[in-house]
């Protein structure tokens, strides 16, 4: 069935499973599912699948606009996949120790910035083997010269400052540091991967309600009621928190849960540089040593003659809410101030992302607020049985991650196979991990 006669197909009056959300989590959820027998149906507000995962294609080059890297590439999931899919994976190292040009800082400064780093980093993991749950910028040496550059990278990482970030949740993150990429996008390879379930997509439907109080789960979209005997949803932590999608009656520990791990924000923006030849492909630049207010700067990606633009934090939610232009104009003036003035005629601006003011996501990753390291773990316990939650904030290691998203994806319909007392084990699907 074409994208279009499904978009004016009517809804079932009832089906086995509704998936709620098309990105990793909701793609993984609904490949696990499929089975003969068993009625799947994914609802997703959007009218493209991948959610976070989106890869704009501009002038012939893919540009994640979401998630870009395959973190923990030797341990990731999808990894695996892209190959598989027909797309090309790209294993060159991320330039993110380097400062290109020794702009500001000497190579004296950059081992020490690292050491620093480090050392932070072991006080943290130290505090968690103790248990303690505070402000990860707790544990910052207060006399480093160095704190107001790790906390703008904190907002890379979490997408929030290391106050608002728990020390134990910190910790718990897993990385290998073997960070890989799709050359064609990552938002590619989970559209790729989301074909196999495309004819159980309904595109243009936003869940708005889910109805608890009967032996059926009853849902209220922007295209009609169903009923469901089992529901996974992996929205964004921010719709159920903000009640967008609404559960009745209310679930008052996932929504104490959500507000405890809510979505911190990266913002980027893509542009064209002529004359790219000035700077070594896979470089990295951040602005500015001296505060968090900054961005960072991947030079030249992939050896395009391109510029992909990083914001984090309060930073990228004050720029976002200015609109794109914002955005644009604070990522020129941050390169023209750091590289010439002669380099704003040869910059242009092709693509922005907006997701602290984009309606399904209100954000762009999680963190856990100091003293709520526990709530992804809250997140996992499903109500009744029968509504399930899922995507990367659920996720207890690999969090803020696709490959996380989809892990837990696979995790929640594992459960809910078994709720529906089937056995999740089978050799005729995606059963892979």
């Amino acid at each position: 069935m074409s994208d279009r006669a499904r978009a004016s197909h009517p809804l079932p009056s009832q089906v086995d499973v509704v998936v709620i959300g098309a990105g990793a989590a909701g793609i993984a959820a609904a490949r696990r599912l499929m089975r003969p027998g068993l009625s799947v149906l994914v609802l997703e507000a959007r009218d493209r699948i991948g959610g976070r995962a989106w890869t704009a294609r501009v002038e012939g080059e893919g540009l994640d606009m979401g998630c870009g890297w395959l973190h923990s590439a030797d341990d990731n999931v999808l990894a695996g996949r892209v190959e598989a899919e027909g797309l090309t994976l790209d294993q060159t190292p991320p330039p993110w120790r380097t400062q290109a040009f020794d702009h500001e800082i000497t190579r004296a400064d950059l081992a020490e910035f690292g050491e620093a780093f480090a050392a932070f980093d072991q006080r943290v993991t130290e505090a968690a083997g103790r248990g303690e749950d505070r402000p990860a910028s707790d544990f910052f040496d207060p006399d480093c010269r160095w704190n107001a550059r790790m906390d703008a990278i904190s907002g890379a990482l979490n997408g929030a400052r290391f106050a608002e970030v728990s020390s134990l949740d910190y910790d718990a993150y897993g990385d290998t540091g073997v960070n890989w990429r799709v050359r064609e996008g990552y938002g590619r390879l989970i559209a790729r991967l989301g074909e196999a379930v495309s004819d159980v997509v309904v595109r243009d439907c936003a869940v708005r309600r889910i109805d608890r109080s009967g032996p059926l789960l009853r849902l209220e979209t922007s295209r009609g009621e169903l009923t469901a005997r089992v529901v996974i949803l992996t929205v964004p932590n921010s719709l159920i928190a903000t009640e967008a999608v609404r559960i009745d009656p209310p679930v008052p520990a996932w929504l104490e849960a959500t507000a405890g791990v809510p979505l911190g924000l990266a913002s980027k923006v893509h542009m064209t540089v002529r004359g790219a030849g000035d700077f070594q492909p896979d470089t990295q630049l951040w602005a500015r040593i001296d505060t968090a207010e900054t961005g960072g700067y991947h030079l030249r990606p992939f050896g395009r003659p391109m510029i992909e633009a990083y914001f984090g934090a309060g930073l990228a939610w004050g720029l976002e809410a200015e609109g794109p232009a914002a955005l644009v104009d604070f990522a020129v003036s941050e390169l023209v101030a750091a590289l010439g003035s002669n380099l704003r005629r040869r910059l242009e601006a092709v693509a922005v992302s907006n997701w602290g003011v984009d309606p399904w996501s209100r954000g762009a990753y999680s963190h856990a607020l100091p003293g709520h390291a526990g709530d992804r773990a809250k997140l996992r316990i499903a109500v009744e049985d029968r509504i399930f939650l899922a995507g990367e904030a659920t996720a207890p290691v690999y969090y803020g991650t696709a490959h996380g998203a989809w892990m837990e994806g696979e995790r929640a319909a594992d459960a809910a196979l078994t709720s529906l007392g089937l056995d999740p084990r089978r050799d005729d699907g995606d059963s892979e991990a």
